[in-house]
């Protein structure tokens, strides 16, 4: 499973260009008047303002390779603020193994940078915006994960760890361990490096 292109809803059209092609670099694929897509490896980034209510913000991560984590952070700190956990500005999730740092983007998205050491591969190349290989990771947040969970088990999507899908839980679910992940969880679970709560709002993911 990949995640080929996502779509995202944004109130603040014209930051978030500037924001992602100009501050960060990504290169533009396409755009209209009411949207935008980058190039972010081998997947579409897409912001929209169509039909938007309120002001949506969404979780999401990047893979960069296993052998610039610290190289990448550098990089990113070059280029805007990063968010802090507990006084860290990075995560050590040992468990997968992986490191991990995050910004915020002019629509208040969380957005994660993430190493994993035993799915991504290495580049000899010094780092830069070429280097991010694919999203990671969506945050999709709904009423009933329990029932969603149901439906993605259907399309061989899967919680990673076999753990129980519940309404409290943050639910990592692939279809094989390469590294990307539908992140389900329901609504008012802190993300991580945040003090936002996960909220619903539309979004479209389509996959491999």
């Amino acid at each position: 499973m990949e995640i080929k292109l996502l779509k995202l809803q944004t109130d603040k059209l014209e930051a978030m260009k500037e924001f992602y092609t100009k501050q960060l670099g990504f290169s533009l694929c396409d755009e209209s008047p009411n949207r935008f897509q980058i190039q972010t490896g081998t997947s579409i980034l897409e912001f929209h303002n169509e039909n938007v209510t309120g002001e949506p913000y969404y979780h999401f991560a990047f893979n960069i390779p296993s052998n610039q984590f610290q190289e990448a952070k550098a990089w990113l700190k070059g280029k805007t603020t990063l968010l802090l956990e507990d006084g860290e500005d990075e995560a050590d999730f040992s468990f997968w193994p992986a490191h991990a740092c995050y910004f915020e983007d002019p629509a208040g998205n969380i957005v994660e940078l993430i190493a994993r050491y035993n799915e991504n591969p290495v580049r000899e190349t010094p780092f830069s915006i070429n280097n991010i290989l694919n999203i990671s990771e969506i945050g999709l947040v709904v009423k009933d994960a329990p029932g969603v969970g149901e439906q993605l088990k259907e399309i061989n999507i899967f919680e990673s760890d076999n753990e129980p899908i519940t309404n409290s839980s943050l639910s990592f679910m692939q279809e094989k361990k390469n590294g990307v992940f539908i992140l389900l969880t329901s609504t008012g679970r802190r993300w991580l490096f945040s003090e936002k709560k996960s909220e619903i709002f539309p979004m479209e993911i389509t996959l491999t």
